[in-house]
């Protein structure tokens, strides 16, 4: 017990003295998606209303068993607006110990098509606000004034860009560049460069489909350099079975925390069901459970007769 305490303790006090650096921005929250390969909406604006509208929640429970430890959810909705437009927007609510992680964000993008070719550029506009809550008297003193002023929490305005495309329906690419304008809400202190890390978010992955064969193969890398965070790539590999019904897949982290997650997933007509596990090889693996996370995802643009299962305007 008394090293959960400690570790509970250390997680605080990182939050803290991360709160200190470049205007007290705690760190981008775009990190925690360990499923971003499959709905890139989360991590790209550019990808927004670039296929069926759609309904998302996710749910991410890090460490799990450890008290204190990372939880976030998040719901999303992203559709075609017509004019080659795309809308979307997001809510997300992320606890990490005292740490309480609050972001809105809304936006669109243009989609330019060609016979071989889509590609979206979007922006977003985004407000964070970073706070401290539920911080016990048993591991700090709530009478210092540092942490006095991470109680009443920091906001920010940020403005972010990116670009996602699909080369004949296979190759796919996408680069975002997290909070490239940011502003803090609460002083005079504006966005700048000063203390400042400049992200990005690169996306590839390729779509190969089996000859003679309803199963598909996807491999894809994400590579992160985010805000406060240790550079990381994700390497993926994402499997569909039975005319993409069943989904199967596993993701290896180089960097950062160096986790292997397992996927399985499955589609019900317009419903998909995502869960994947996460396991760490750092020492801390050995206080929790590992690290889980549940997607719902509703894609509303109905292109069949539900009940006829025949392409609407289409041959029959």
């Amino acid at each position: 017990m008394i090293k959960k305490n400690i570790l509970l303790l250390c997680l605080f006090l990182i939050a803290c003295a991360n709160g200190i650096q470049a205007q007290e921005r705690y760190f981008d929250e775009r990190y925690t998606y360990t499923q971003a390969y499959l709905y890139p909406v989360v991590i790209n604006p550019g990808a927004s209303g670039f296929g069926d509208s759609q309904l998302l929640f996710n749910y991410r429970n890090k460490w799990s068993t450890f008290p204190g430890t990372p939880k976030t959810l998040t719901l999303s909705y992203n559709g075609d607006v017509g004019n080659n437009l795309g809308f979307g927007a997001l809510l997300l609510s992320d606890s990490n110990g005292a740490l309480e992680t609050t972001k809105g964000q809304l936006s669109v993008s243009y989609n330019i098509k060609s016979q071989t070719n889509k590609l979206g550029i979007g922006i977003s506009t985004e407000f964070i606000q970073h706070q401290l809550d539920n911080v016990g008297q048993e591991l700090v003193n709530l009478t210092d004034q540092l942490i006095l002023d991470r109680l009443g929490g920091s906001g920010f305005f940020d403005v972010s860009f990116g670009v996602y495309g699909e080369y004949q329906n296979k190759f796919k690419y996408g680069l975002t560049l997290p909070a490239l304008i940011s502003s803090k809400l609460d002083d005079n202190n504006s966005g700048g460069s000063d203390g400042r890390e400049l992200g990005l978010i690169l996306h590839l992955g390729y779509l190969h489909q089996l000859t003679d064969s309803d199963v598909s193969i996807e491999p894809s890398i994400i590579i992160k350099k985010l805000m406060f965070v240790p550079t990381h790539v994700d390497l993926n590999l994402k499997a569909n079975f039975l005319d993409n019904k069943l989904t199967g897949g596993f993701t290896y982290q180089v960097g950062a925390e160096k986790r292997l997650g397992f996927l399985i997933g499955t589609a019900i007509r317009n419903l998909n069901l995502y869960y994947s596990y996460n396991v760490s090889s750092h020492e801390f693996q050995q206080y929790n459970n590992g690290s889980h996370d549940i997607t719902v995802r509703l894609n509303l643009s109905r292109k069949s007769d539900p009940m006829l299962n025949i392409p609407m305007g289409g041959d029959k």
